[in-house]
């Protein structure tokens, strides 16, 4: 009888360390089962994202925040971000003594091709106009002179090299102190780009 409970009580921790290994390696297993659905998952969403790109197109913006467009404008210092690598950002305005005011427009080709600046397919490459960005007649009352817009459709003319940036600089006359302007900048592409707008006050 002593013999029998020895024997049984000499198998005790053997049957146990057997039930923690194959816990273990149950355990182990489903762990790894599970990363490999989160990866699985995490490819799967990359591969939709990349084919809802594909089907946008690259003249496409792509922000957090507002959107850049007539209804969502930009404000400034804001940077309008493209599918295809190309950055576009507006400064904010600065005033001088003599009642005008100056800011920049530069474009960062962040893309994997030289671009033309330009040549927009259906717009005008580079506007500023009087008005917040949602007004569709364009008339508000007040009116702004773009004093410099021929050195600045000048500096559009060159291409834009892969991973070079350049910036416009515009000098503006409003009829008034305090009034909105909208900054509307259309860049070329092979296809179509979205115009990004940006909403300024120049005060």
């Amino acid at each position: 009888m002593d013999t029998e409970e020895a024997a049984t009580a000499a198998d005790t921790p053997s049957a146990d360390g057997s039930r923690w290994f194959y816990g273990c390696s149950i355990t182990v297993i489903a762990l790894f089962a599970l990363f490999a659905l989160f990866a699985l998952f995490a490819l799967g969403a990359h591969a939709v994202t990349e084919f809802e790109k594909s089907l946008d197109g690259d003249g496409q913006m792509e922000q957090p925040g507002r959107s850049g467009s007539a209804y969502e404008p930009l404000g400034p210092g804001a940077t309008a971000r493209y599918e295809d690598g190309l950055r576009v950002s507006v400064s904010r305005p600065e005033a001088h003594d003599d009642g005008t005011y100056s800011l920049t427009v530069t474009y960062e080709n962040g893309s994997d091709e030289e671009l033309a600046l330009d040549r927009a397919s259906y717009s005008t490459p580079l506007a500023v106009r009087a008005g917040e960005a949602s007004d569709e007649d364009h008339f508000a009352g007040y009116d702004v002179e773009w004093l410099n817009h021929a050195r600045s459709t000048a500096a559009l003319a060159p291409p834009l090299a892969e991973d070079d940036e350049r910036t416009v600089p515009i000098h503006l006359k409003p009829s008034r102190k305090g009034i909105p302007v909208t900054v509307e900048v259309t860049p070329s592409n092979a296809n179509s780009r979205e115009t990004a707008h940006f909403q300024l006050t120049l005060d």
